[in-house]
C-alpha cells in the first residue's frame, strides 16, 4: 500500500472525520443550507478529519519509520492530499444526504463548491499545522482566517466578494465564468497551498 492509500484509510477511518460527517448532517437538517451556523461551521468541520496527521507522526516520531518506505516527495503529497479530499467528504457527503432528505430545500446546493470549499479550509488548517507545529492553530487558525474574511466582507468591503467565504459556498453575485470562476479561484488557492504546505514540510524533514 503506498503512502496515499495508507493515509486516506487512516483519514477516512479517523474519529473525526465521522464525527464531522454527524454534526453536518445535523447542521444542516436543524439549520439548513443558508444558515449562517451551517457555513461558519464549514472551516471547523473540514479540519477535523487529518489536518494534524503530520504534526502526529512528527511529534511521536513515526515519522522517519514512515519515509523508510517512501519518499519525502510521495510523502508529503500523501498527506497534503489526504488532508483536502477527507476534508471535502466531511462537507460533500452532508450536503448529499441533505439534497436526498431535502430535496426542495437543498435544490440550489452546489456540491463541487461544497466540497472544493471543505478541501481549501482543510488544507489551510493543515498548512498552519505544519507551520506552527500546534493543533490549537490547526484546528483554529482556520475559521480565525475564514470568520475575518467574512467580518471584512460583511462589515468593511462589501464590493470585494470574490474573497467572501460565503460566496464561495452559494454565489450571489456575477462571476467570470459564472460558478466555475470559483471552482478556479478555489482550484489556484489548493495549489498554492499545496506548494506552501510541501516546502514547510520538506523543511522540517529535511531538519530531523
Amino acid at each position: 500500500m503506498n503512502s496515499f492509500e495508507s493515509d486516506m484509510k487512516r483519514a477516512l477511518c479517523a474519529k473525526g472525520f465521522w464525527a464531522g460527517l454527524v454534526l453536518g448532517i445535523v447542521i444542516l437538517l436543524k439549520s439548513g443550507f443558508d444558515s449562517d451556523l451551517y457555513r461558519i461551521s464549514v472551516p471547523v468541520l473540514a479540519s477535523l478529519p487529518y489536518t494534524t496527521a503530520w504534526l502526529s507522526e512528527q511529534q511521536s516520531g513515526f515519522l522517519k519509520a514512515s519515509l523508510l518506505r517512501t519518499s519525502v516527495t510521495a510523502y508529503i503529497l500523501g498527506k497534503y492530499f489526504s488532508c483536502a479530499l477527507s476534508g471535502g467528504l466531511v462537507q460533500l457527503l452532508p450536503a448529499l444526504a441533505f439534497r436526498l432528505l431535502c430535496p426542495e430545500e437543498a435544490a440550489s446546493v452546489n456540491l463541487w463548491l461544497v466540497f472544493l470549499s471543505g478541501m481549501l479550509w482543510a488544507t489551510a488548517a493543515g498548512t498552519l499545522a505544519a507551520l506552527s507545529k500546534s493543533r490549537y492553530i490547526a484546528y483554529g487558525g482556520a475559521f480565525v482566517i475564514y470568520y475575518i474574511l467574512v467580518i471584512l466582507h460583511q462589515r468593511y468591503f462589501p464590493g470585494l466578494y470574490c474573497l467572501y467565504p460565503y460566496e464561495w459556498l452559494a454565489p450571489s453575485h456575477t462571476w467570470i465564468f459564472d460558478w466555475q470562476g470559483i471552482v478556479l479561484l478555489l482550484s489556484g488557492l489548493l495549489l498554492l497551498l499545496m506548494f506552501v504546505y510541501y516546502e514547510i514540510l520538506r523543511r522540517c524533514i529535511a531538519g530531523e
